[in-house]
C-alpha cells in the first residue's frame, strides 16, 4: 500500500477536487461520516466532546459531531479558534452544525467537567503541521493526555508530524486514529505509531488512480506483494540452481554469528553455503557446521581475519560462489578495513554487508561508488550514524546530516532515501519498523516483527536470509524486501510459542520455514 506525506495528501486532495470534480466539502462530509461511524462501532452511546481546530481537520471533526448528534448522541464541539479564524470549509461545517442544533462553544481550555464520562474526538491539528505546537494548544493536549478518557484522533493525532512520526512539542496520545485514503508516514514510524493507537484507514471517495500514483514512492511491505516476489523452484533442478553463498563471518568469541547467518541462508532456499572463517578457528566451526561447508581464511593469529584473506575470498568468488555476505562477528580492525577495501574494489558478485563490515567503512561512502556489483547494506541506527560521518570521523557537512543514533531515528526515511541515492546501494535500515531504500529513492516500510526480536543475533539471521534470496536470482531490492518481511514474520510466528521475553535468534531461524509457508495463506 502507498504511504503518503503531507504534501502528497495535499496533492491528492487537489487532484480529487480539480481533476475529478469532487468538492472539498463532499470529502469533508465523507470524512466526518467515517469518523462518526467508527465511534459508533467502537463505543456504546455516550457523551462525546469534539476538540476542533480551525482548519479542515476541525471541519472533519465538526461533521463527525453533527452525524453523531443526528443519531441521538450527546455531543459538544469545543472550537479552539474564533469564528473569524476558521478555514472556509470549517466555517461551513460550523454553520451547518449550529443549524442542526449541535452544541458548539469557542474555547481555549478544557476542564475536568468537560471530559467527565466522555469520549473525545481529537480534530485540533491535521497532517500539515510543520512546527512545534504552542500554548494554549499544548495545555489542552497535556490535560487530555493526563485524563483517563478514550480518544479518537481524526487523520493524525494532533502534534504528530505526519512525515516523520515525531512529536512536535506536545502530541495527543490517541486510542484510535481514523485516517483517510492512505496511511501517513507518521502513522507507521515511532513514536507516532504509538501515539496513533489502533489505526483505521477509511475510503472517503478519493479516485483509486490518484491513490496509486507512481510518483508516490513510499509503500508498506504487504504479504501478497512479497508472495509474488518468491522465486519458483523448478521440478528439474539441483542445488547449483539456487545459488552458492559465501558468508565471511565470525571471530574468536563470536562464532555464533557466522553459524546463524549460514543456517538462515540455507533456510531461505540457498542451494549451497560456504562459511569463510579465520583459519585458527576451523576446528571450532567443523564441530558446529552441518550443511555448511568451511573455507579457512588467513587470520591475524588472534582468531580474526587478516587483510590477506581478500585474495582467497576473491578467488573463491570467481570460481565458486554467486553472492558474498560479510560482517557478522568479524570484529573491527585495520585488517578488516583493508579487507573490505580490497573486496569492494574487486568483487563482481552481489554483496551483503553487515555489522563490522559497515563499522570499519564508516563515512567513506566513496568506496560504494566504485563497486562493480550490487551492494546491500544492513545497518541498525548506530551503524547508520557511523556511515553518515565523514572519513575523518567528524560530523558530515553534507545536507541531511544525521550522525548520531538519535538523529537517524528521528528521520529514518529521509536518512535512508538520501544515503541510498547518494551511494547507489540498497539500504536496509534495521529497526522499528525496518526501512528499505533503493538508489532510485523508493522506500518500503516493513509491517512484520515484534519487540521480542530485539535480541542478539537477529541481524545475523537477516543477513543470511537476504544473501540466500540474492543467490536464487532475486534483485537486491526484491531480495531485501522479501527477507525483511519474512524475517519479521518468522519472529511473529516464533513469539506465539516462545513469547517476546524469551525469544532468541535461533527461534527465528526455526520458524523461517513457517514464514515461507504463510505466504500462501492470505491473512
Amino acid at each position: 500500500m502507498k504511504v503518503a506525506t503531507a504534501a502528497e495528501m495535499k496533492e491528492i486532495d487537489r487532484l480529487t477536487m480539480e481533476k475529478y470534480a469532487i468538492s472539498g466539502l463532499v470529502l469533508m462530509e465523507r470524512a466526518g461520516l467515517s469518523v462518526a461511524r467508527k465511534v459508533r462501532e467502537l463505543f456504546e452511546k455516550k457523551k462525546v466532546i469534539v476538540l476542533a481546530g480551525g482548519g479542515n481537520n476541525g471541519g472533519d471533526g465538526i461533521a463527525a459531531a453533527r452525524n453523531l448528534h443526528n443519531w441521538g448522541w450527546n455531543v459538544t464541539v469545543l472550537l479552539m479558534l474564533r469564528e473569524d479564524k476558521l478555514s472556509p470549509e470549517c466555517l461551513t461545517q460550523y454553520r451547518i452544525a449550529k443549524q442542526n442544533g449541535v452544541a458548539v462553544e469557542f474555547r481555549k481550555e478544557v476542564s475536568e467537567r468537560d471530559l467527565h464520562s466522555a469520549i473525545v474526538i481529537d480534530a485540533m491539528l491535521g497532517t500539515g503541521i510543520n512546527k512545534a505546537v504552542t500554548s494554549p494548544m499544548t495545555d489542552v493536549i497535556r490535560f487530555l493526555n493526563e485524563s483517563a478518557v478514550k480518544v479518537v484522533s481524526v487523520d493524525v493525532p494532533s502534534g504528530i508530524s505526519s512525515d516523520t512520526g515525531q512529536v512536535m512539542g506536545e502530541a495527543v496520545r490517541a486510542d484510535f486514529t481514523v485516517t483517510f485514503g492512505l496511511p501517513k508516514i507518521g502513522h507507521l514510524l515511532f513514536p507516532g505509531a504509538d501515539y496513533a493507537g489502533s489505526l483505521f484507514i477509511e475510503d472517503i471517495g478519493f479516485p483509486e488512480i490518484v491513490l496509486k500514483d507512481d510518483r508516490m514512492i513510499t509503500e508498506t511491505l504487504e504479504q501478497r506483494a512479497v508472495a509474488m516476489l518468491m522465486p519458483d523452484r523448478q521440478r528439474y533442478s539441483h542445488k547449483g540452481d539456487y545459488g552458492h553463498i559465501l558468508i565471511v563471518a565470525g571471530s574468536k568469541g563470536k562464532t555464533g554469528a557466522a553459524v546463524m547467518a549460514a543456517e538462515a541462508c540455507l533456510r531461505s532456499g540457498a542451494g549451497l553455503v560456504t562459511l569463510g572463517i579465520p583459519e585458527t578457528l576451523v576446528n571450532i566451526f567443523q564441530t558446529r557446521a552441518k550443511e555448511e561447508m568451511i573455507l579457512p581464511l588467513p587470520d591475524t593469529g588472534e582468531g580474526t581475519l587478516s587483510a590477506k584473506a581478500s585474495e582467497k575470498v576473491r578467488d573463491f568468488l570467481t570460481h565458486h560462489a554467486d553472492v558474498l555476505a560479510i560482517g557478522p562477528g568479524i570484529t573491527a580492525s585495520e585488517d578488516t578495513f583493508n579487507l573490505m577495501v580490497n573486496l569492494l574494489e574487486a568483487t563482481a558478485v552481489p554483496m551483503v554487508l553487515d555489522a563490522d563490515a559497515l563499522n570499519v567503512i564508516g563515512g567513506r561512502r566513496e568506496l560504494f561508488r566504485k563497486v562493480k556489483a550490487p551492494v546491500v547494506l544492513t545497518p541498525h541506527a548506530g551503524e547508520m550514524a557511523r556511515l553518515l560521518r565523514s572519513a575523518s570521523g567528524k560530523s558530515s557537512k553534507e545536507p541531511n546530516e544525521y550522525d548520531t543514533r538519535r538523529g537517524v531515528e528521528t528521520d529514518r526515511i529521509r536518512v535512508s532515501r538520501t544515503y541510498a541515492k547518494e551511494t547507489g546501494v540498497t539500504l536496509v535500515l534495521k529497526g522499528v519498523p525496518t526501512i528499505i531504500a533503493d538508489s532510485e529513492g523508493r522506500i518500503l516500510i516493513n509491517t512484520t516483527g515484534n519487540p521480542g526480536m530485539a535480541t542478539a543475533g537477529a541481524g545475523d539471521v537477516l543477513t543470511g536470509m537476504i544473501a540466500g534470496l540474492l543467490g536464487q536470482g532475486m534483485n537486491p531490492l526484491d531480495a531485501s524486501c522479501a527477507a525483511v518481511y519474512l524475517h519479521g514474520r518468522a519472529g511473529d510466528i516464533a513469539s506465539r510459542t516462545k513469547g517476546m521475553h524469551s525469544l532468541i535468534a535461533s527461534d527465528i531461524i526455526g520458524t523461517i520455514s513457517d514464514a515461507f509457508l504463510s505466504l500462501a495463506h492470505h491473512e
